[in-house]
């Protein structure tokens, strides 16, 4: 897991540390949910699943399909007819 350092002032530090205590949850377990609350206000995938499901709606909505082209040219010709 990726560590990152946050700095608060003190009013909302206190703020925070009371709703842990109150709702007996560590400070992990608040900022947790407070950032994934933030990504889904964003409208962005929290997890894994989320994201791949998400992925796989905008393709289907667009219509992408495989990119039709030329044949490719490393394709094996027809053998001549012998006559």
């Amino acid at each position: 897991m990726i560590g990152k350092r946050v700095q608060f002032d003190d009013e909302t530090w206190h703020a925070i540390d009371l709703l842990a205590r109150d709702s007996m949850k560590d400070f992990q377990e608040i900022a947790d949910e407070a950032f994934r609350d933030l990504l889904i206000k964003h409208g962005r995938p929290t997890d894994l699943k989320t994201a791949l499901r998400k992925s796989s709606e905008l393709s289907d909505a667009t219509g992408s399909q495989r990119p039709t082209g030329p044949p490719s040219q490393n394709r094996e010709r027809p053998k001549a007819r012998r006559r």
